[in-house]
């Protein structure tokens, strides 16, 4: 086991999550606006679990994947507690086996950015497979210029990354996708010192 999904597992296991704060802003804004209306959704790397309930409540057909069997654990139970129907799947995004067919939407909350380089290429070739044209995806993302001793931190920690550098979205996705920038955050005062959310339309074929 890495040393990554240790880290999850005992978190989702043992702890409550820094980040465990509800459904994400961004999210809960599309939905209630109705820009995103009730489809087939997945959640890529489902975490707490709350983007998920919070789909399901609101109509979407919901399935969350996750490669912490901690996380997918946490997952099924918070569901059933909030009287809300998601199929919640241990799998790994960088190589898929147990989630098939295409989503009308696809979620990611800070799963991407965690990813060394290599791992994101690898997660692209399994994602794009879920999609269809006209498939949403949105994504959120810590975004900022890394700064040199950052660059030296990123090396040497065990997670290896934790951001996306500035136009990598637009590198990685937009051969795919037609992408909106739904917002975008920096402060080069505070750390992690900038966020970006993206809000990507699957391109036709």
């Amino acid at each position: 086991m890495s040393i990554m999904k240790a880290f999850y597992n005992i978190t989702y296991s043992r702890f409550r999550a820094p980040w465990d704060i509800g459904p994400r802003q961004e999210l809960v804004e599309l939905v209630e606006s109705g820009r995103l209306k009730p489809c087939r959704a997945i959640d890529l790397g489902s975490g707490t679990a709350s983007n998920c309930i919070f789909l399901a409540q609101h109509g979407f057909d919901v399935t969350g994947v996750d490669y912490s069997e901690a996380a997918v654990e946490l997952g099924r139970r918070r569901a059933k507690e909030a009287g809300a129907t998601v199929n919640f799947v241990h799998d790994d995004l960088t190589n898929l086996r147990r989630i098939t067919g295409t989503f009308d939407l696809l979620v990611d909350y800070g799963t991407l950015d965690d990813l060394a380089p290599k791992d994101r290429d690898l997660y692209l070739q399994n994602i794009l497979p879920l999609t269809h044209r006209a498939s949403r995806f949105l994504l959120y993302c810590f975004e900022w210029e890394p700064r040199w001793w950052e660059r030296i931190v990123f090396k040497i920690s065990f997670f290896g990354n934790m951001l996306l550098e500035p136009s990598e979205a637009d590198r990685r996705f937009g051969s795919y996708f037609d992408i909106e920038c739904y917002t975008r955050h920096t402060d080069y005062s505070r750390w992690p010192s900038g966020e970006a959310v993206y809000l990507m339309t699957r391109k036709g074929e």
